[in-house]
């Protein structure tokens, strides 16, 4: 698949973070370091950032047909649960957005999906639209998103 970039998953943190207590795990002399890293395929995007009445939009866009399906299926199977991205610029992670303020859904296109996060309460949508704002900014400069659920990357890209 070449629409699809590797990750690492140390565990449960961000990328570019220490583990838990700032310590990794300590690995055995027969233990290579490759043989104890967590990776996982994540499809390439394009991401489109949008306000909405409530709330933001965020537009997952995938060219390739494999990598859509994938990301589509992943969204499907991690529906309901936390929605997050993390904004990248040569593997450090610039900022990272919990979307907890709001209802989070996904719904699939037909090339890609659209997680669209809103609240009916005032000051958490306006919330949610700085990071809409934040995120918007940070594509714009250059920066690689990557898009979760349930902590979970279900697609990688730029604006």
């Amino acid at each position: 698949m070449s629409s699809a970039m590797m990750m690492e998953r140390p565990g449960m943190t961000m990328p570019g973070m220490m583990g838990a207590a700032g310590m990794s795990a300590p690995m055995s002399p027969s233990m290579s370091p490759m043989s104890s890293m967590n990776w996982v395929m994540v499809p390439r995007c394009t991401f489109k950032v949008e306000k909405c009445d409530g709330g933001m939009k965020i537009k997952c866009i995938c060219t390739d047909k494999m990598a859509c399906t994938m990301m589509q299926n992943l969204c499907t199977a991690l529906a309901g649960g936390m929605c997050s991205y993390c904004c990248m610029m040569n593997g450090m992670m610039l900022c990272s957005c919990n979307l907890t303020m709001g209802m989070c859904t996904c719904e699939m296109t037909k090339d890609g999906a659209c997680m669209t996060c809103t609240s009916g309460d005032a000051k958490c949508c306006h919330m949610i639209q700085a990071c809409c704002a934040c995120l918007q900014s940070m594509l714009e400069a250059g920066c690689t998103c990557c898009m979760m659920m349930n902590n979970t990357p279900v697609c990688c890209g730029c604006c």
